[in-house]
């Protein structure tokens, strides 16, 4: 009887312990939201497009919608890459006291485009395996939709997987809404493409 006992015991405090490196309720619902809803976003964004609009650039250093389309794109296939490869290393919990941001500082940082970011050299549309605003687009689609039902199912310990980035240090959560705002803040950038005095009727 105490050996059961001692081994109910053992297995309640194991449960406790493993709902303690999962995300919360909350937290799963806040960062499903952002995914959903600036995935959408991109997408009125851009329907209806014609391809002259697509590739429409207010000056020559500056994007096309296409080129947001493509960048967008390969940032959410490279972000991913990094919390997967994160998640393979052991947890590094002491690595928190490097965070500098919280969850909705993120969000509204990158979301901010009067803050100007350089974007590295794999994340330019013109290095970029996409060959049109099309093919970008269900790229895009295809690891956003994976990247929401892994929010919702996952019990991977994303709190205590810490990545620093030439950016910043952020856990494994924290990268995920980096994903959903970064979506928005190009969102946010075709809709000035669109807003500019030449872009083409059609």
């Amino acid at each position: 009887m105490k050996k059961l006992l001692f081994f109910a015991s053992a297995i309640l405090l194991l449960s406790f312990v493993a709902s303690d490196s999962v995300i919360t309720k909350k937290e799963r619902k806040s960062a499903g939201n952002l995914l959903k809803e600036t995935e959408t976003g991109v997408f009125i964004a851009v329907k209806g497009l014609s391809d002259a609009q697509l590739k429409f650039k207010a000056a020559p250093d500056k994007w096309s919608v296409e080129e947001c389309l493509k960048h967008i794109a390969i940032s959410e296939k490279m972000i991913r890459g990094m919390i997967d490869g994160a998640l393979k290393q052991p947890a590094n919990p002491e690595k928190r006291t490097e965070l500098k941001m919280t969850d909705e500082q993120i969000i509204k940082n990158l979301e901010d485009r009067s803050t100007k970011i350089k974007t590295i050299d794999p994340m330019k549309p013109e290095n970029t395996p996409f060959k049109s605003a099309p093919d970008a687009l269900e790229s895009f689609k295809k690891d956003r939709d994976k990247l929401i039902d892994y929010v919702k199912h996952t019990q991977d310990d994303l709190r205590n997987h810490v990545l620093a980035l030439p950016i910043g240090t952020y856990d494994c959560y924290q990268l995920i809404l980096l994903i959903g705002s970064h979506s928005n803040r190009h969102t946010q950038q075709i809709e000035e493409v669109k807003a500019d005095p030449n872009f083409p009727k059609n």
